[in-house]
């Protein structure tokens, strides 16, 4: 007996318009950084801040293809895609870390440029400009917290991810900051290619936490583990067994749960009923959840009480 709820459309479009807010907001943000280092890297001639520049870059198109990747991610299941289009905000996550993966790029290339031919003499570091990165990267913590803490708030993966790209962001910046002040007081053109490596490293790393948190979504990995579900489901009177157990999806946004489950009574009316109760107790606890459930004759039970 299948049995299924249909997808809250009201709570999708809130959903949608509250991640397009942010993505706007943090898009003028990300502009503005953007402005700021590549102004301050022109007037000061520095090959690291320049390239930081092209890192906020990055950050403002991930922001556009955040709301590109938003159009297609939130309309209902259609002919073409029954199961919805959520999937489509775990590829721009995807494509996000790959963006990190250019950042880190950047990151290195100067670093190179400056072994090969040292530049410290060219480099024109002085108070204002320092302030200015210091102001950068305030703007950018504020954009990574609201950004992460609105992601974890509306259970959005793409906000997420792009907060975790900030936060790599951030480390640049930070990078960048020491390495300007240490050539400002000594003069050392060297300390912006030993403090590339660690920078560099931090950014590998935010693309892999945005690969490893995608993927069980991507490859349709267990949502929810089958012992859980199978409690819940044995929780409700008339329920003999639950077994074949199985969900997909994401916590909080749409999980797709299939069961096999075996009742005590005898007709119908009476197990559908017993199903919409596990499906109530399922969104309950579990949020937006459609359901599968097939109801079996007794002799099936596996794990009958």
């Amino acid at each position: 007996m299948p049995t299924s709820a249909p997808p809250d459309s009201a709570a999708t479009e809130v959903y949608a318009s509250g991640v397009r807010r942010i993505l706007w907001l943090t898009l003028g943000l990300n502009l503005a950084v953007c402005a700021l280092k590549a102004g301050v890297g022109a007037w000061t001639g520095s090959l690291a801040i320049m390239a930081d520049a092209v890192h906020s870059l990055t950050d403002s198109l991930n922001n556009v293809m955040g709301l590109v990747v938003m159009r297609w991610s939130t309309p209902p299941p259609d002919r073409e895609h029954p199961y919805g289009h959520l999937k489509f905000e775990a590829v721009g996550a995807l494509g996000i870390a790959a963006m990190l993966g250019i950042a880190c790029f950047e990151v290195v290339k100067p670093a190179v440029m400056r072994l090969i031919e040292p530049a410290s003499g060219a480099v024109e570091m002085n108070p204002t400009a320092l302030a200015l990165l210091v102001l950068v990267l305030a703007i950018n913590i504020f954009v990574a917290i609201y950004e992460r803490r609105a992601g974890r708030r509306l259970h959005s993966k793409l906000l997420e991810a792009d907060a975790t790209q900030t936060f790599g962001d951030i480390w640049i910046t930070l990078g960048v900051i020491a390495g300007s002040v240490g050539i400002w007081l000594t003069g050392w053109w060297w300390l912006d290619v030993v403090l590339a490596i660690p920078v560099a490293l931090a950014v590998l790393w935010s693309g892999w936490a945005v690969v490893r948190g995608n993927l069980p979504w991507l490859v349709d990995a267990n949502a929810i583990a089958p012992e859980e579900i199978q409690q819940l489901a044995m929780s409700v009177p008339g329920v003999v067994d639950c077994h074949a157990v199985h969900s997909r999806g994401l916590i909080g946004r749409q999980v797709f749960v299939e069961m096999h489950l075996i009742t005590a009574v005898g007709d119908v009316e009476s197990s559908h009923r017993i199903t919409e109760e596990i499906e109530r107790l399922l969104r309950q606890q579990y949020g937006p959840v459609q359901a599968t459930i097939h109801v079996e004759p007794e002799r099936y039970a596996e794990h009958a009480n």
